[in-house]
């Protein structure tokens, strides 16, 4: 079947879980989790090169100009973009590639690349959405009603999306991915000269 890995967007909610998911989902090394590029400061426990690549934002908007990123977008003044050549490299290598991003990011990847597989992580109610947020404990009231209201924006968009997730047990929502992922390796799209052989083959019987 297919040896190119495929191309995969993770999206969700804030809250969601999504973050927790794809760090046992990539215990598996059969995926990379790409690492973003940001021109923002890093915050206290971020380390360069683990959470993002921090660079100046001088060189961000000649990487921008250089198309040295797949996605990228600049929010209140502070870039955030996808390098392209650690997706190609992997992708070539075999293995699935996984961008978490948000929205706006994922749909940008599907006009460049087609056949990019969009999914979307969400709680299995609004409720359950605002007792996580609100359980968290770090996080104003203020802050907890704009991440809600931005869950209300973002639920536009999810009919996008290829696939939904529930993550309502860690570890079945992992399960899930995980088989999902693996399932993709079979579409006829991605095995198109496997069928063509397959086709040759048979016109000798």
């Amino acid at each position: 079947m297919s040896k190119r890995g495929n191309l995969f967007v993770v999206s969700g909610f804030s809250g969601s879980g999504k973050g927790t998911v794809m760090k046992q989902l990539c215990k598996n090394e059969q995926y990379a989790l790409s690492i973003s590029c940001t021109s923002r400061a890093p915050r206290d426990g971020e380390t360069n090169g683990k959470e993002y690549y921090f660079i100046s934002h001088e060189e961000f908007v000649k990487r921008q100009a250089e198309g040295y990123f797949l996605e990228s977008a600049i929010y209140v003044n502070k870039g955030y973009g996808t390098p392209l050549g650690f997706v190609e490299e992997n992708l070539a290598a075999g293995k699935d590639v996984i961008l978490e991003i948000e929205m706006q990011g994922a749909l940008q990847v599907k006009k460049t690349y087609p056949d990019t597989i969009l999914i979307f992580i969400t709680p299995p109610s609004a409720a359950e959405l605002r007792r996580r947020l609100t359980a968290r404990g770090t996080e104003t009231k203020e802050l907890i009603e704009k991440r809600l209201k931005r869950a209300v924006e973002e639920g536009v968009y999810m009919d996008q999306y290829d696939y939904i997730i529930v993550n309502d047990d860690l570890d079945v929502c992992v399960k899930e991915l995980d088989a999902l992922m693996q399932s993709t390796h079979h579409a006829v799209k991605f095995n198109k000269e496997f069928v063509a052989a397959i086709k040759d083959d048979l016109k000798t019987l």
